[in-house]
Order: structure tokens, then C-alpha cells, then sequence
């Protein structure tokens, strides 16, 4: 933007300097034309009372001496009638038509002959210049003709100079624009990138990043940017106040919860011993401590967030999780497996979340088959990734792009859609990915979730086919 408009600003101020310089220029030109033409007139008519006192050939003589031009040589007066008898020495030669030549002539005796006779001045073109031929009246019916030679350094003096001077005027007010330019691109610039500057931080979750619009900050700014700068300080604040909002919906929904929560505990109570009440209030606890959380984090402000993710054992997450269904599953009667947890795997999210994530993929294979529906569990750690799969001998998914649409899932009566959209922002937010397909092993619905462990060493198609062949081989 800054060089555009330095670009701008010389184009249209050399413009405008052309668009005057070559014409007063041209002016200058003929100007001086002019004045070397009015000066030869004037010498010229500095003779005239001095022909129409006397025609002698001495007094011309001085009268031409005294002027400019003829102590110059460039003045020369022809003188009618007969040639005189005595000459003048150096002064005077036998004229055209009779008479005397006084100074030095340039113009041919016919060009003389011409002005005298028609009673007239004109300017003639002679080797090395002009002549003006002025004629004047001396007598009745006798005409001399004054002679100035004008040459042709006379016509350009100073013509060069001027242009000089023009054209440094011009080069001077170019460098003026272009530093005008480049203050004026300096400060929309400066403008603009402290503009995108917050934008990118507020994209970044910096919501108390602010345009400053007034003061030095933003004097000198356009009003468009300024306009600009207000607007975007406006829907920062609105930002701030929706999140702000958001959280205490959250919050105040969440705490709605504890009173059914309550209910849940004093039944679970009251349930006696055995594995399935244990796994009952073992299951209260757990989603009152959810609870707990999500109201925390509701009321926590962004800015408090921790900024480093801590990682956890996705394989002690994963034996611990499927441990709890397992109680379950063996009161529905439904065959489980548990293959490749026996090994660490270590990935970059928190140890709650994964095991919210593994609780909301396992919970939809109770809710959405039929009791007695078999379901297995496979992870593989390799470099680059964890991989988990997740296989079920149910009907499978209908629609795997569909189900993968937040608000959509499994779809049917009590489901939100919202679990699957979990576990796929938990994938990306380590680089991994969700997918869907069918369990080439149970036949029903297969979901694979990839944890990246290393940035650097997300792994291929062919990679991701061998690791999921290497599970369904053991």
C-alpha cells in the first residue's frame, strides 16, 4: 500500500509538472525570441531622428557607432541617392541603388531594395541569424533602410537556463509528493497493520486486544481505517460479552444439574453392595465431578486457561475406562475385547478428556445396539500417533458423513449428536483425525480415532491401512 502510493504521487506529480513545464518553457522560448527582435527595433528606431535631421555620411556614421548594435557591427544603414564622392574610410560602400552603405550588411541588396521600396520593416533570414530592415523616410520620395542583425545565440539566450530552472522546479516537487507520499503511506500503513495485528490476536483468543483509535495512536490515520478500527473494537467487545454470556448459560445449565445429581446419589445409596451398585455410584461421582468441571471451566476466564495441555498413558486411560463398561457389558451380555493396551502410549491431552472422549464413543455402542450386541477395543502406538479403534457387530452407521456433522451423530431419540463431534475436535487439536467405516472383523460400525503424538510425523495412507491390517492380524 505504501509503495502504491508513492507510485500515485510521482505519477500525478510529474503530470502536472509536464503539463506546466513544457509550455512555460515554450514560453520562455519564444519570449526570448521576441525580445531580441523588439531590442533590434529599438536600435533601429534609435536612428530615425538622426536620418531625419541629416543623410551625411559622417554624422551617420557616429549616430551608428553610438547605439549597442553598431558598436557590435550588427547595424548598417543604407542611404539613398547617388553614391557620395568622397567615401567615408571603413564606414561607408556604394550602395544597391546608387547610394551609401554605413556599418557592416548582412541582407542581400535586394531584400534593401524591397523595404525601401515598399515602405515597410520585415525581417529577413541571413547566414548566421536575422536582419530587421526598417525603413526610414528621410525626404520626399527618398527612403533609407536601417539594418540590425540579430543572431541567432541572441534568440536562445537564456533559454537553457530557464528550462534548467523548470525542470529543477519539477524534480522538486516530485521529491516533495513522494515524501508527502511516504509520511501519508507510512501512517495508513502503521494503521492498517495494527488493525490486522488485533485481528490475528483475537483470532488467536487475546479478547482484550483493542485498536486505538484516539490519540497519537491513531492521529493521522484515515477516517475509513479509523471507522474501521471502532468497528472492530465494537465487535470485540461484543465477542467478550457473548462469551461472557455463553459461560453462565453454561454454568447456571450445569448447576440445574446437581439437583437430579443428588437424586442419583441418595438412590445409589441405597442400593446396597454389590458389583453393579459399586459401578452405579462409582458412575454418580464421576458425572457429579463432570459437573463440577464444567461449571469451574464455565466460570473460569479465557485468559486463566492453562496454557500448557498435559499429557496422559491413552492405554491406562483406556484399560481404566473400558474396566467400567465392562460391569456393563457383562449384565447385557455382550462379548468384549481389549487388545494392545498393554503398552504405553503417551498423547498430548489431558487425562479427563480422553476419558471423556472414550466414555461418549463407548456409551454410544450401549445406546445405539441391542443388548447382546458384541463390541471390541484395539489400540496401536506407533511414532508418529496413537491409534484407537473402536468396532461394534451392530448395524453400523447409515450415513458416516452425516454422522460426523455436529448436531447430527447416530441420530434417533435421545441422542444429541454432539459425542462424535467431541472425540473429532480432541483428534485435531493433536493434528489426528476421526473417521467411520464398517469393522472388517465384527461387520458393524468401526470408528478410528488418531491421537498425533509428533508434529512432524503424521503418517501416510498406507502407513494408517498397515497399522489397522497389523490389529485385525492379532
Amino acid at each position: 500500500m505504501r509503495w502504491a502510493l508513492i507510485k500515485a504521487a510521482v505519477a500525478g506529480t510529474t503530470m502536472v509538472a509536464l503539463a506546466f513545464l513544457i509550455p512555460l518553457g515554450l514560453m520562455v522560448q519564444q519570449t526570448a525570441r521576441d525580445r531580441s527582435f523588439t531590442a533590434a527595433e529599438r536600435q533601429a528606431a534609435a536612428l530615425g531622428p538622426a536620418l531625419a535631421i541629416t543623410t551625411d555620411q559622417d554624422a551617420i556614421a557616429r549616430a551608428v557607432a553610438s547605439t549597442d548594435a553598431g558598436a557590435q557591427r550588427r547595424m548598417a544603414v543604407h542611404l539613398p541617392g547617388p553614391a557620395p564622392a568622397v567615401a567615408v574610410p571603413g564606414a561607408a560602400m556604394v550602395g544597391p541603388d546608387g547610394g551609401a552603405t554605413i556599418g557592416e550588411a548582412h541582407a542581400a541588396a535586394a531584400d534593401v531594395s524591397t523595404a525601401g521600396g515598399q515602405g515597410r520593416s520585415f525581417t529577413v533570414e541571413v547566414p548566421g541569424g536575422f536582419a530587421l530592415l526598417q525603413p526610414v523616410a528621410v525626404d520626399t520620395g527618398r527612403t533609407a533602410v536601417v539594418e540590425v542583425y540579430v543572431a541567432d545565440d541572441d534568440l536562445t539566450r537564456g533559454v537553457a537556463t530557464a528550462w534548467l530552472v523548470l525542470s529543477a522546479v519539477a524534480l522538486a516537487l516530485v521529491a516533495i509528493s513522494v515524501l508527502v507520499a511516504d509520511r501519508m503511506g507510512a501512517r495508513i500503513v502503521a494503521s492498517a497493520r495494527r488493525l490486522a495485528a488485533a485481528a490475528r490476536s483475537l483470532g488467536a483468543g487475546n479478547l482484550a486486544v483493542r485498536v486505538p483509535v484516539d490519540g497519537r495512536a491513531g492521529a493521522g490515520s484515515p477516517e475509513e481505517l479509523r471507522e474501521a478500527g471502532h468497528a472492530f473494537n465494537t465487535m470485540a467487545d461484543r465477542v467478550v460479552q457473548l462469551l461472557a454470556a455463553e459461560r453462565e448459560l453454561a454454568a447456571d445449565l450445569s448447576h440445574r444439574l446437581r439437583t437430579p445429581l443428588t437424586v442419583l446419589r441418595l438412590n445409589a445409596a441405597s442400593l446396597g453392595e454389590g458389583d453393579a451398585a459399586d459401578a452405579t455410584r462409582h458412575a454418580v461421582s464421576q458425572l457429579e465431578r463432570e459437573v463440577d468441571q464444567i461449571i469451574r471451566s464455565a466460570r473460569r476466564a479465557p485468559e486463566d486457561a492453562p496454557a500448557v495441555t498435559v499429557g496422559c498413558d491413552a492405554a491406562e486411560v483406556i484399560r481404566e475406562r473400558v474396566g467400567f463398561w465392562s460391569a456393563l457389558a457383562e449384565d447385557e451380555g455382550r462379548r468384549w475385547q481389549l487388545a494392545g493396551a498393554d503398552r504405553p502410549a503417551q498423547v498430548p491431552v489431558q487425562r479427563g478428556d480422553l476419558a471423556a472422549v472414550v466414555d461418549a464413543v463407548l456409551g454410544n455402542v450401549f445406546r445405539h445396539t441391542v443388548i447382546g450386541t458384541a463390541f471390541s477395543v484395539d489400540v496401536l502406538a506407533t511414532e508418529s500417533s496413537v491409534i484407537v479403534l473402536v468396532g461394534d457387530a451392530g448395524p453400523g452407521f447409515t450415513d458416516p458423513e452425516s454422522a460426523l456433522q455436529r448436531g447430527q451423530g447416530h441420530g434417533g431419540e435421545g441422542s444429541t449428536g454432539l459425542g462424535l463431534d467431541i472425540v473429532r475436535k480432541l483428534a485435531e487439536s493433536t493434528g489426528g483425525d476421526l473417521a467411520l467405516g464398517r469393522s472388517a472383523v465384527l461387520g458393524g460400525a468401526e470408528l478410528r480415532l488418531r491421537l498425533q503424538t509428533r508434529p512432524d510425523g503424521a503418517p501416510t495412507r498406507g502407513s494408517r491401512r498397515r497399522a489397522r491390517n497389523a490389529l485385525f492380524q492379532r
